[in-house]
């Protein structure tokens, strides 16, 4: 690789979003990308984090307008589900793209 590539890589490091590059957010995102939408008890079960981790994370990727909160009720029992928002989608699809030229 020569220098040029190298500084390249370095700012493709730089640029990537730190909200979905932090381990936990992106399983979860990584998850959401390939569904319309995910209940929290499916999250918890597909990637093995807490529901205090979910529910943490989750919190900042809807703060960030990534992921959409609906919480409703099946039944008489509480439903917590999440989808990927248009912004979310295109801040995870961008992230991916970056990786790819920086692993390149």
């Amino acid at each position: 690789m020569n220098r040029i590539a190298d500084l390249d890589a370095v700012f493709k490091v730089v640029e990537l979003d730190r909200l979905v590059h932090e381990p936990a957010r992106h399983l979860l995102l990584a998850h959401l990308s390939v569904v319309e939408e995910a209940d929290f008890t499916y999250l918890l079960n597909a990637t093995g984090l807490s529901s205090g981790n979910i529910s943490s994370h989750m919190a900042k990727l809807e703060e960030a307008g990534y992921v959409a909160v609906r919480k409703g009720f099946s039944g008489k029992r509480p439903l917590t589900t999440f989808s990927l928002t248009k912004k979310g989608r295109g801040a995870f699809d961008n992230y991916r793209r970056n990786m790819r030229q920086i692993v390149n």
